[in-house]
């Protein structure tokens, strides 16, 4: 482990354990690696709830939302295109979003609540 934990921001968009920056977080797409290879550290027992969805939600639907607009009101392409372009962009999204912002909602809470990490949620 090393001396001086990582930047929350570093540890979460690399997916790190955000007690020592080096083990990989996850085990998977999204389900939280126990315990961190490189240090032992246990964050298994984290929830991070709704936290990162919700904010992809607002992110990517606002983007989303606007470019199509942008596009209804310059182009006026018929509906079938809209769907062809919007819904996949949408999913590639939120799909590429999830790990980093889940990390970065982890270590978030490691670094100001890292007590509430030792006990097991109950």
């Amino acid at each position: 482990m090393t001396a001086t934990p990582p930047s929350v921001l570093s540890a979460g968009l690399r997916c790190r354990c955000p007690a020592c920056g080096q083990g990989p977080l996850f085990e998977g797409f999204l389900k939280v690696r126990h315990p961190c290879p490189a240090c032992g550290a246990d964050v298994s027992a984290h929830d991070s709830g709704d936290g990162p969805v919700a904010f992809i939600i607002l992110i990517v639907g606002g983007l989303v939302v606007g470019l199509a607009l942008v596009t209804e009101v310059k182009y006026q392409p018929p509906i079938w295109l809209h769907l062809v372009l919007w819904l996949p962009l949408t999913v590639v999204l939120v799909l590429a979003l999830m790990r980093p912002f889940k990390a970065t909602l982890i270590a978030l809470q490691y670094k100001h609540r890292r007590q509430d990490f030792g006990q097991q949620a109950k």
